[in-house]
């Protein structure tokens, strides 16, 4: 493997004979290149901020206004109400300036002032109209109030004046709203109902008031101070308490992962398909920082908060005692390679600061593919399981024995890393009459072997040796949809390549088209310095991370009998009906029912991440019970069925409307762990196990994708690790028209769960689900 020479720019000695100064041309052009980049990308920030701050107006509008005053006040007519005379007597003068000079500037500040003002009045205009909620009940009804018919039409002019980019809603988007103690605590009773019997449901009762009527309006003063001074009053303490904080191994238990769209596969040659995965998430990093990006509109007219999407490269999650932080650069040039147990570091920008072709870059993978002259360092094999393992631990060691030296040089490389690539020696396999291969093809992406990820890197995107894909992420930095916009991104670009560009694409060998940059600087592999302690430190995390993994039972089942078509056709959420398949295939499994977690999102409001819905309700229980009995009449049955389904799409709705229950009971926590006063009836809440944790992960989130045309180009989604030793994790995506994807995932050292027995239980709800309604028809 060729190593790059180091190269100076230039040195000088000084000797009786006078100075020497030596200078090498093209390193001197390289550093003069990198810096034209830097200022390039700071010009871009400031008129793209400058664009964000005054939108919807658009800044080509200023030129036109002053143009416009400057004619009318030449006219005669002074279109601004007298400011423009206002400027002239009072503005300061300069000494030598004439009398239409001063008229000029004052025209200008006039016009600037008054476009100003009609921006700024614009923007809180937009925001005003963002506040109303009213339109997320209308919308999918026939029936819709003249109240929301008004606020659609306005709402489609003032988004509508210009074209927006990825971060101009941002100052528009209202803050997340506080709810009150008295509704959260009525709405958490009522979703504790069928969880409860009637004695441990009085108990309940009687804490709640207690709650409500002492403590709880105390700490709620506090958490309104809150809102009113920050930007989102969960986000912060989310993100620390929730992630940060944790003190377990972020591998299974936080990280999560995404898989191939398995039903095409362009090439089979493993670094073509790195390269061209790597070229296209690069062009998405790109279109990030030029804010290229559509931000993401319900409705076509009301903004998702497009906040997350800035730490999607470049970022890292350091370890710490107690809480980790997040770590994010504004700019990297390189992405670090996993292969073999060997890391490198290799360019993805050329000498010029350009980004390499796809063929490049595939020349550059295959020279990583092809060393055999390099060893693995010592230790270094096993080094990921660092990211892996505790926490803690993680800090120590990187403390001792990583922050001087080699380790430090290298480590600095990883973390600064766009991303990392993982050229796996394993095929990933996908066969549709053998689930096994696909399980592990999910087993693989979610840990790898324990120690061939940097789960501390937002973005793992992993290539197995026959061409398929996936990425493991990590969890702290961002929700699902944004990485989940990310991938959709990467498979339209190397899938279908429209409107991407012409690098793209496979030749009939499976290799990149185009031609290779022979002069590109080789891949560098890192090195490390790993002595005795510090091996032990890794052996540790490592046992810890194999003991994770092997207890992981995770299960894929891909549900071709019907999809989102039929769903439409029982006139309900698809969302809705298969979580009410959820909650009738656990009840089967273990006979009651228990706490379920599905994952909304309040992306509506600046800053927003996550809330919970919850499931189980009264409703859902009463019409999973009439299917378990049997013997109730079909129309009674879809009767109940729909009533649950509408309830649970409300409660879908108040979650993203910010009308949750979890959110304001834990920042709640939060206040009255700060005050050191203990609530018998928080610390209950917040101590119940999610037994079951579900989520959707979103499709069609870019409109490059379009599934009629390319039927075939959908990942079979992604999933997560167990929340509960004893419970399960259920991921699905509703894949087009006919098919949902679903990622069942538990603890194979817990009795009470089996993934395989469970995935028989959905495919057994859902089919009685249809025969419910077929039957109901005859």
């Amino acid at each position: 493997m060729a190593e790059a020479h180091s190269a100076v720019a230039f040195s000088f000695s000084v000797s009786h004979e006078g100075v020497d100064l030596n200078y090498d041309h093209e390193m001197l052009g390289v550093v003069l290149m990198s810096g034209v980049r830097s200022w390039r990308r700071r010009i871009t920030r400031f008129f793209n901020g400058l664009k964000n701050g005054i939108y919807p107006v658009p800044l080509s509008s200023l030129g036109l206004t002053v143009a416009t005053v400057g004619a009318m006040y030449a006219a005669g007519y002074d279109g601004t109400g007298g400011l423009t005379d206002f400027f002239i007597q009072h503005a300061p003068r300069v000494l030598s300036a004439e009398e239409r000079v001063v008229k000029t500037l004052a025209v200008a500040a006039s016009s600037t002032t008054i476009w100003l003002s009609v921006a700024i009045i614009l923007k809180y205009a937009l925001r005003l109209l963002f506040m109303y909620r009213g339109w997320m009940y209308e919308t999918r009804t026939r029936r819709m109030s003249i109240k929301t018919k008004l606020w659609m039409l306005l709402a489609k002019i003032l988004t509508s004046i210009s074209r927006p980019q990825l971060y101009s809603y941002q100052g528009c988007l209202p803050s997340l709203p506080l709810p009150s103690v008295e509704d959260t605590t009525r709405r958490y009773l009522r979703s504790v109902r069928p969880l409860l019997n009637d004695e441990e449901f009085a108990r309940m009762e009687k804490l709640t008031e207690e709650f409500r009527t002492t403590l709880g309006p105390r700490l709620q003063r506090y958490l309104w101070l809150k809102s009113w001074w920050t930007t989102n009053y969960v986000s912060d303490w989310w993100e620390e308490y929730v992630y940060l904080r944790g003190r377990s191994g972020i591998m299974v238990n936080s990280n999560f992962y995404g898989i191939d769209a398995i039903l095409m596969q362009p090439s089979t040659v493993q670094a073509a398909r790195a390269a061209n995965i790597t070229y296209a998430a690069m062009l998405f990093r790109r279109a990030i920082d030029r804010q290229e990006i559509e931000p993401i509109l319900i409705q076509g007219m009301v903004p998702l908060c497009s906040w997350q999407y800035e730490r999607t490269f470049t970022h890292t999650r350091v370890p710490g005692i107690e809480t980790d932080r997040i770590v994010h650069y504004n700019d990297s040039t390189h992405i670090v390679v996993i292969h073999n147990g060997k890391y490198y570091k290799m360019q993805v920008y050329d000498i010029k600061k350009r980004l390499m072709t796809p063929a490049t870059l595939e020349m550059q993978f295959q020279r990583i593919l092809d060393d055999d002259e390099t060893t693995p360092d010592k230790g270094e094999e096993l080094l990921g399981a660092l990211t892996a393992g505790d926490r803690a631990h993680w800090y120590l060691t990187r403390r001792d024995f990583f922050s001087r030296g080699t380790n430090r040089a290298s480590l600095l490389a990883i973390e600064k890393a766009a991303f990392v690539v993982c050229l796996d020696d394993v095929d990933l396999v996908f066969d549709q009459s053998d689930h096994t291969k696909l399980d592990d093809f999910g087993r693989w992406c979610l840990h790898g072997n324990g120690c061939n990820r940097w789960y501390d890197k937002s973005l793992n995107l992993i290539i197995g040796r026959n061409g398929r894909i996936g990425f493991n992420g990590e969890h702290s930095w961002a929700d699902a949809p944004i990485m989940s916009h990310l991938w959709e991104y990467v498979l339209a670009a190397d899938v279908i390549r429209e409107g991407i560009g012409a690098r793209l694409g496979y030749a009939e060998n499976g290799h990149t088209v185009g031609e290779a940059d022979t002069d590109a600087i080789p891949p560098v592999k890192l090195r490390w310095d790993i002595k005795k302690k510090c091996m032990e430190a890794i052996e540790r995390s490592h046992r810890e991370a194999q003991m994770v993994l092997e207890d992981v039972d995770l299960r894929l089942l891909m549900h071709d009998s019907f999809g989102k078509g039929f769903m439409k056709t029982c006139k309900v959420s698809p969302d809705a009906f298969i979580q009410m398949a959820l909650q009738l295939a656990y009840f089967r499994d273990s006979g009651r029912f228990r706490l379920t977690y599905e994952a909304s999102m309040t992306r509506l409001f600046r800053e927003g991440r996550t809330e919970t819905v919850r499931p189980c309700t009264v409703e859902s229980s009463a019409w999973v019970r009439s299917m378990a009995a049997g013997n109730q009449d079909r129309k009674e049955q879809i009767r109940l069925f729909r009533v649950a389904c509408e309830n649970h799409q409300r409660g879908y709705q108040d979650a993203m409307l910010g009308k949750g229950i979890d959110r304001h009971l834990f920042c709640l926590y939060v206040v009255s762990k700060y005050l050191e006063t203990d609530s018998p009836f928080l610390k209950e809440v917040l101590s119940e196990p999610w037994r079951l944790s579900t989520s959707q992960t979103p499709h069609g989130q870019t409109n490059l994708l379009d599934l009629r045309k390319h039927p075939g180009c959908v990942s079979a989604g992604g999933g997560f690790g167990p929340v509960a030793d004893d419970g399960y994790g259920v991921s699905y995506i509703i894949a087009g028209e006919d098919i949902v994807f679903f990622h069942v995932s538990s603890k194979k050292s817990s009795a009470d769960t089996d993934s395989d027995r469970f995935v028989g239980r959905i495919q057994r709800a859902l089919a009685d689900i249809r025969l419910m309604f077929e039957q109901a028809a005859e």
